[in-house]
């Protein structure tokens, strides 16, 4: 029980910077759910539960748009889809004990960057961890969205613009410290972000979702790298490096 704590106690330290971020990113989406129509509880609930920007953005516009609830489902579904493929990673680095709810509760709040610091850390992860994360993050999500429409356009879109720059600070934080570890690790993610950009240059692509394609070129890459480069079992650490299994689960 105590390390379930330390655990989430360690999941809130490592949320603040992220929770930090989603407030700034959160504020901006408040002010497009005003222009949809939305009070600030409808906002909170909205960002309450859906923990994404580009599936909230795509939210608000079909709610301007008057559309059915199924084209929202819908849009909302393929705007997301690559939670499912984050979800199924994380699950692997339970232990084999943990229930299906922890499961569940840890895919209902992955994010891309609880995703991130949680798949970074060495050994089974315990999901009080992302718990943690979560417990600071997503409210923060859902109190910037509300707060943002009810500042409607107070700010200037420069300045609301310039706060979410924070995220892309998060996610380098993240990346840089494997890479420089690890020289497969760093040579996946310049081609991840070779590619990524390539196909947002080619016209074939233009009619895919951005999340679509984020999808996709998980999959292709993170399959490459697996054949290319296969991890021995004993190499538990994401790091790359060997002998580091340092069990989190407290059954």
């Amino acid at each position: 029980m105590n390390r379930n704590k330390n655990t989430f106690i360690n999941g809130i330290k490592d949320g603040i910077p992220i929770a930090l971020g989603y407030f700034a990113v959160a504020f901006s989406l408040g002010i497009v759910a005003k222009r949809a129509g939305l009070d600030p509880f409808q906002g909170f609930l909205s960002s309450f539960l859906n923990h994404a920007s580009a599936g909230e953005y795509a939210e608000f516009t079909v709610i301007m748009a008057n559309a059915p609830y199924v084209e929202m489902a819908f849009v909302i579904l393929v705007t997301n889809i690559r939670y499912m493929l984050m979800s199924c990673a994380l699950s692997q680095k339970f232990h084999a004990d943990t229930s299906y709810i922890h499961r569940l509760f840890v895919g209902f709040g992955i994010t891309d960057e609880i995703f991130g610091i949680s798949i970074g850390r060495a050994g089974t992860l315990n999901p009080y961890y992302p718990y943690g994360a979560m417990a600071i993050a997503l409210p923060s999500w859902s109190l910037g969205t509300a707060i943002g429409i009810i500042a409607g356009n107070i700010l200037p879109p420069s300045i609301v613009s310039a706060l979410s720059v924070a995220l892309y600070g998060m996610f380098i934080a993240i990346i840089i410290p494997a890479a420089k570890i690890n020289r497969i690790v760093g040579g996946v993610i310049i081609a991840s972000f070779l590619t990524s950009f390539a196909v947002s240059k080619i016209p074939l692509f233009d009619h895919m979702s951005d999340s679509m394609k984020i999808s996709l070129l998980t999959v292709i890459i993170a399959g490459l790298a697996a054949a290319l480069f296969p991890v021995n079992d004993d190499e538990s650490d994401p790091a790359g490096n060997p002998d580091k299994e340092v069990p989190e689960y407290d059954s």
